[in-house]
């Protein structure tokens, strides 16, 4: 059975960090593209990061560049993103999606796995 676990969110204060974890299982985690998606209520879903599986290449929201960072261990089947310097328009539900294009895209069509959303929350 294939599954994507997203996990990591909270609630976190303006400027803070978190750190969510996507664990794979179920398919051939080395050949395929792991990307973070984020979806706020009533909007588009939106591409985060993406890091691929050919070169471990790395793809940023121009929104995200700079705070956060995306990193993957095949050992553990296991794609992390670090959160830094969150923001208030940052708090929305973040999902983890796996693609056999093994480079990046945030064309969620072309995902075929997708996790639960873990909900991040940033607020004083």
């Amino acid at each position: 059975e294939v599954q994507l676990q997203a996990s990591g969110g909270g609630l976190v204060q303006p400027g803070g960090s978190l750190r969510l974890s996507c664990a794979a299982s179920g398919f051939n985690f080395d050949d395929y593209a792991i990307a973070w998606f984020r979806q706020a209520p009533g909007k588009e879903r939106e591409g985060v990061s993406c890091i691929s599986s050919s070169d471990g290449s790395t793809l940023y929201a121009d929104s995200v560049k700079g705070r956060f960072t995306i990193s993957r261990d095949g050992a553990k089947n296991m794609v992390y993103l670090q959160m830094n310097s969150l923001k208030p328009e940052d708090a929305v539900v973040y999902y983890c999606a796996a693609s056999t294009r093994k480079l990046c895209t945030f064309r969620y069509t072309l995902y075929d796995y997708w996790g639960q959303g873990t909900q991040v929350t940033v607020s004083s």
